[in-house]
C-alpha cells in the first residue's frame, strides 16, 4: 500500500522530536496493524499552501500512490488566501490524485482560534473564518471524489483544553498532538485502504 503524505508542516511532522510520532509513521503503523504492507513517503513541505500541492501531487504520482493523505489550509488562512481560491487548488490536487488511481483523504484547515498567539478578543472571528475555509475545502474535496476526515471536529476541543498537545512553539503539534490527529484521521484512512485493497 503506497501511502503518501501531502500538504503543510503538520503533514510533514514539524513540532515532533521523533519521526515515529508524526502523521506518516503513525498512520502507516495503523495500516500495518490491519494487515497492509505499507510503503510510506512524505511529500509535504512546511509552510505549504494549497497552491503548492501541484508539485507535491506530481511527486506522489511519479512515485506511485494508492492512498494520499492531504493536510492543508493553515497557511492559506494565515496568509489570507481567499477560500474559493484555496478550495479550487485543493480540488484540482485531489482530482489529479484520483485520476492517478489513488484514494484521497483530506484533513481540512484547523481552527486557528485555539493557537495561543491569537488574542482572546479575536478568537471568535478567527474560528468563524477557519470554519468557513474548511467548509469550502470540504465541498471541493467531495466534488473531486475525495474523502474528508473531520479531524478538526475531534481535535479542536482537545487542543483547546490541553496545552501539552502543542509543541514548544505553541503552534505546531507535539508528539501527543500528532497522536491525537492521527487517531482522528485513521478511521477514514483505514476505510479507504480497505476499499482500495478490495
Amino acid at each position: 500500500m503506497r501511502l503518501r503524505l501531502l500538504g503543510d508542516s503538520i503533514a510533514a511532522g514539524v513540532g515532533s522530536t521523533r519521526r515515529e510520532d508524526t502523521l506518516g509513521p503513525l498512520l502507516a503503523a495503523r495500516l500495518r496493524a490491519t494487515g497492509h504492507d505499507v510503503d510510506l513517503r512524505v511529500h509535504a513541505v512546511p509552510g505549504a499552501r494549497s497552491a503548492d500541492l501541484r508539485a507535491q501531487v506530481r511527486a506522489a504520482v511519479a512515485s506511485g500512490v494508492d492512498i494520499a493523505v492531504v493536510v492543508v489550509g493553515a497557511n492559506d488562512l494565515t496568509r489570507f488566501v481567499p477560500a474559493h481560491v484555496g478550495a479550487q487548488e485543493l480540488h484540482d490536487a485531489v482530482a489529479k490524485l484520483r485520476r492517478a488511481g489513488a484514494g484521497v483523504v483530506v484533513a481540512t484547515a484547523p481552527d486557528l482560534s485555539v493557537v495561543a498567539h491569537v488574542p482572546p478578543a479575536l478568537r471568535d472571528v478567527v474560528s468563524a473564518v477557519s470554519r468557513d475555509y474548511a467548509q469550502a475545502q470540504l465541498q471541493a474535496v467531495i466534488r473531486a471524489g475525495g474523502v474528508v476526515a473531520h479531524v478538526e471536529r475531534v481535535v479542536t476541543p482537545q487542543f483547546a483544553a490541553d496545552p501539552a498537545l502543542f509543541a514548544a512553539d505553541r503552534f505546531h503539534p507535539s508528539a501527543a498532538g500528532y497522536r491525537a490527529i492521527a487517531a482522528a484521521l485513521a478511521p477514514a484512512v483505514e476505510a479507504v485502504a480497505a476499499e482500495h485493497r478490495a
